[in-house]
């Protein structure tokens, strides 16, 4: 009887976030995090909830395909021209330049698919995130940092990609140190010390949001 009466809920209240997120403008979400914390491996476990009716926004960048990275769907590469154009036009919504190479998140994408009624996740590094915690504020915006266990646990992730120089990698470290001091500019922190426990933390946060912007 109250598996049935807890079965009924679960189900009532799906079909009314359902509702809820058809008729409304969708959420910003926010996931960042030093390079080599996950942010991708994170997301993509998020996505699988359909229930959450999330889109990823495709970021374009200037650097080369990583092994197993597809066009159109990990990122838009593109030319340093092309990428200066788009900023020179104000038709990005965020970029940043790091380790010789740029990365930005197209701006009419995005405002597209909210208008829609999807919950957008933005999967972006820190300086980034920072330029659009500034533009976009409000009660329909989430920020969730994502931290490493440790800092040798991070470093380890970035060596295992064995296309990054030497070089990289320092620069990719040193700037970890500076951008986790910046995690509590973030309305969640979620540690990353397995894979399944933090994804279900991050889908936790925005069905919790979800049920509070019903409630308004």
């Amino acid at each position: 009887m109250y598996a049935s009466a807890l079965l009924t809920f679960i189900q009532y209240e799906t079909i009314i976030i359902t509702i809820f997120m058809e008729a409304k403008r969708g959420l910003l979400i926010i996931l960042s995090g030093p390079s080599g914390v996950g942010k991708g491996t994170i997301r993509k476990k998020v996505m699988e909830d359909k229930s959450l009716n999330l889109a990823f926004s495709i970021s374009c960048t200037t650097r080369l395909p990583r092994p197993l990275e597809k066009e159109g769907i990990d990122y838009y590469y593109v030319s340093e021209e092309k990428f200066k154009d788009l900023i020179a036009h104000d038709e990005l919504l965020e970029w940043a330049e790091f380790v010789g190479h740029y990365y930005g998140t197209p701006k009419a994408p995005v405002e597209k698919l909210r208008e829609q009624g999807k919950n957008v996740i933005l999967e972006i590094e820190v300086e980034g995130a920072k330029q659009v915690m500034e533009k976009c504020q409000g009660s329909d915006v989430i920020s969730i940092f994502l931290m490493p266990p440790s800092l040798e646990d991070l470093e380890k992730r970035i060596h295992s990609r064995r296309n990054e120089r030497a070089t990289n990698i320092e620069e990719r470290l040193a700037k970890a140190k500076r951008e986790m001091n910046l995690k509590y500019n973030y309305h969640y922190v979620v540690l990353n010390d397995d894979v399944d426990r933090a994804a279900e933390e991050v889908k936790n946060i925005i069905k919790t949001k979800l049920a509070a912007q019903i409630v308004k």
